[in-house]
């Protein structure tokens, strides 16, 4: 997603107001590559390019929100679940989960949120001196209105199960290195991350309206658990002020609209 919020004077705000569309039935001409995307293919013949955003550890950490379902699809999420701003795909291993994974948990604060779910998770960085807040609008300033944007991604699947990974552990809490906010980690076990060129997502972007901004992405192809627990005591408190998964873009196919990934 990353931007589903305007702040008025930047041009960051503008594009998230405006976007742009084509007529309609028509693929729109003119912008950048755009997400969300089948990671397995590297065809893309989008022509516009742009520098790619420094490592996650040379920029400030400024949101961090999750998707139900995956907006991409990869080698360890390919199970589609239809259409629609809650389609997407699911972790392969959705059909294997045991009885007691699936059992409901008490309590629901991520709401909508059950075991068996899909996610993916967001962490989105800038360039901006700004601090982690509630959506994109964190990611930049008055002195700083057009920022260079990164998004580190990993798909999860929900499971009621202390032994999955704690949703805390990827949390920001106040966390920082050399003067840069930071989370206490990223998930390093689900396969190297694909780095591509592409924009913002969310459900209000369609191969026919398109999203003006540019975003680093580097997703990670597998999928790991996560205990829905946790995920629930952070839906309760967190600096994002998130309380729920967001919808997903459809998956953008046409080769004009994809960066080529090397």
């Amino acid at each position: 997603m990353i931007g589903h919020s305007t702040v008025t004077g930047s041009v960051l705000a503008i594009a998230l107001l405006v976007g742009a569309s084509a007529h309609a039935g028509e693929i729109c001409q003119n912008f950048g590559p755009q997400t969300r995307r089948d990671i397995t293919l590297k065809a893309g013949s989008n022509a516009r390019v742009f520098p790619l955003a420094p490592s996650s550890t040379q920029m400030n950490l400024c949101n961090l929100h999750f998707h139900v379902n995956a907006e991409h699809k990869g080698p360890g999420f390919s199970v589609s679940d239809g259409p629609g701003e809650h389609g997407g795909y699911k972790c392969n291993e959705t059909s294997q989960l045991t009885e007691a994974e699936l059992k409901l948990p008490e309590g629901a604060a991520c709401q909508g949120l059950k075991p068996g779910d899909t996610i993916e998770v967001h962490w989105v960085y800038t360039s901006c001196d700004v601090a982690p807040g509630k959506g994109l609008e964190s990611c930049l300033s008055d002195q700083c209105g057009n920022p260079t944007l990164r998004v580190e991604a990993q798909v999860f699947l929900v499971v009621n199960s202390n032994s999955a990974a704690n949703f805390a552990d990827f949390d920001y809490g106040g966390t920082s290195a050399s003067a840069l906010h930071q989370p206490k980690s990223l998930p390093t076990k689900t396969g190297a991350p694909v780095i591509f060129r592409g924009s913002t997502t969310g459900p209000s972007f369609t191969e026919e309206k398109c999203s003006p901004l540019q975003v680093t992405w580097s997703v990670r192809p597998r999928c790991a658990k996560i205990d829905i627990n946790s995920a629930h005591k952070w839906c309760e408190k967190n600096v994002f002020k998130e309380d729920h998964g967001h919808g997903v873009r459809q998956l953008v196919t046409a080769p004009s609209l994809l960066d080529r990934i090397k």
